[in-house]
């Protein structure tokens, strides 16, 4: 979708009546990254939730980042525009799931992605992103680690820990798609081109890597090598934000068909309706929100 700058105007209005900040993932549209207060990834999305003032919050995102949100801002109210916008992720693995594998480890700490359901959440001793993953698994003093639910970015953090990591068998549909022979493909299209991948990717992609970060790690990566070109392995939305932040500097998807279908639900006209209505409005239970608030603010307080 276009920019709208009738709509675009009515949303700045609206976000000025209700005292309200749009936080918005470097996935999101184009149009949508034009108009927010603050663009981030999951770990700079979490914090600005906290410390940035407003009376609403609307998140453009995916459920579990409102969730997130509702979770860490108590007294705001959290709307998701894309009601719809689901992590197929965070589908991956249940509450129930966790406590099974729970009985079978007692003697393992849990570390869980930001990317599942506030349950989930709940029955973690701390959560992690795809910036800080290692760092946590590294803070716990458990020697061995549930990591859920992402197998892929659980063994990224073994390379990087002494720790027995057990990583439960979830995967990010986008970043799990992406190959070794579309790196080498990239590599020959763009000679010289620095390759940067996510941690989401299988192992033998970040094998073929340059780097690996985080979609924010990705982008100060950009801006701040001197080198010219970039093959950029993650969902092409950061592509814009790279364009913004970093002009001058080339940077190629490495593959044009990473995209987060459920990232992309976002539009403007839901953004003002949401605004205009104060829905689709997210909360969480009290007991399951104050469970997995413990397990959140243990990874925002590492330094």
């Amino acid at each position: 979708m276009q920019n709208n700058p009738g709509i675009t105007e009515e949303i700045l209005g609206l976000k000025e009546e209700r005292n309200a900040i749009l936080l918005v993932h470097n996935y999101q549209p184009p149009e949508i990254q034009d108009i927010a207060d603050c663009t981030g990834d999951s770990l700079e999305l979490s914090r600005a939730a906290v410390t940035m003032k407003g009376d609403v919050i609307v998140f453009c995102g995916v459920d579990f980042m409102a969730e997130t949100a509702a979770i860490l801002s108590q007294h705001k109210t959290v709307l998701l525009p894309a009601e719809d916008a689901c992590c197929p992720m965070a589908q991956m693995i249940t509450a129930a799931e966790l406590k099974l594998a729970k009985e079978r480890h007692p003697d393992a700490a849990v570390v869980c992605y930001v990317n599942t359901s506030a349950e989930v959440k709940a029955e973690s001793d701390i959560c992690c992103t795809s910036s800080n993953a290692v760092k946590v698994v590294n803070s716990v003093p458990q020697d061995k680690i549930l990591f859920v639910p992402d197998q892929n970015l659980g063994r990224y953090a073994q390379r990087f820990t002494k720790k027995v990591i057990l990583p439960w068998e979830g995967f990010c549909i986008v970043h799990d798609r992406i190959t070794p022979a579309q790196v080498e493909a990239a590599r020959k299209a763009h000679p010289g081109a620095v390759v940067l991948v996510h941690p989401e990717c299988r192992p033998a992609v970040i094998d073929c890597a340059d780097h690996v970060a985080s979609t924010s790690g990705i982008i100060k990566e950009v801006c701040t090598s001197e080198k010219q070109e970039f093959i950029i392995g993650t969902e092409v939305g950061i592509l814009h934000r790279l364009r913004k932040e970093c002009p001058g500097k080339r940077c190629y998807p490495l593959s044009e068909g990473a995209v987060c279908r459920n990232m992309k639900k976002t539009d403007l006209i839901k953004v003002r309706d949401s605004l205009k209505t104060l829905q689709p409005r997210i909360t969480v239970p009290q007991d399951i929100a104050d469970r997995a608030r413990g397990a959140i603010e243990r990874m925002l307080a590492l330094p």
